[in-house]
């Protein structure tokens, strides 16, 4: 038994890896408290339990790194395609007309952000006619998501204003779809490149003067 717990001390301190655990201190302060919390709940109780509460914590730290990382902005003069790979021809500055406001989501439009977006679409006035929503940096986007667009829509019409989505990449298209959304604001007003959706919102805006 002597020879045997001695061996069992040796297999567990190679086991225990105390120089990764020590790396994996300096860490964002973020994943130091994972690792800490999940340690001492296996200590103090068991690894089910610890790798549960980990878990859990762990989804809550990314899900608020990403809606700090979301931004919304809004362009009502001009958009310089120069840096963005999705320069059309010779054209590397859109022009907007007056009327034509562009409100780009940069990252996942989940519930988290969706707030965020409501609060930047509250602030803007009614002079515009025409409302492009860049997606072309959204991968993803859930039911909450999908809401805010239905109601945005909802709202853009009670006030005579069209509104265009542009850069929607296949899986949100294909949400889009499913859900019935891309029969409400129509096909034509869902467009794979920047270029075209502005196209058509200076068209609209001219037609209207």
């Amino acid at each position: 038994m002597a020879c045997l717990a001695g061996v069992l001390v040796i297999v567990a301190y190679n086991m225990s890896e105390w120089r990764t655990f020590r790396s994996l201190l300096k860490n964002p302060k973020s994943d130091v408290i994972v690792l800490l919390l999940t340690f001492f709940l296996t200590v103090i109780f068991d690894l089910t339990i610890a790798i549960e509460i980990g878990l859990l914590i762990a989804m809550f730290l990314f899900m608020h790194r990403v809606m700090e990382t979301t931004k919304v902005s809004v362009t009502t003069d001009q958009i310089d395609l120069s840096d963005e790979g999705e320069i059309h021809h010779d054209n590397e500055v859109l022009e907007l007309e007056k009327g034509v406001e562009v409100y780009e989501i940069d990252g996942p439009f989940f519930f988290g952000v969706a707030n965020k977006f409501d609060g930047v679409m509250k602030n803007i006035g009614d002079k515009s006619r025409v409302r492009i929503i860049r997606m072309r940096k959204v991968p993803f986007m859930d039911s909450t998501g999908l809401h805010n667009l239905e109601s945005l829509l909802r709202l853009s019409r009670a006030k005579n204003i069209r509104m265009i989505l542009s850069g929607v990449n296949a899986d949100v298209h294909a949400v889009l779809r499913n859900s019935g959304f891309e029969k409400k604001i129509g096909a034509e007003n869902i467009c794979s490149k920047i270029n075209e959706a502005v196209g058509k919102a200076n068209a609209a805006v001219n037609s209207k003067v």
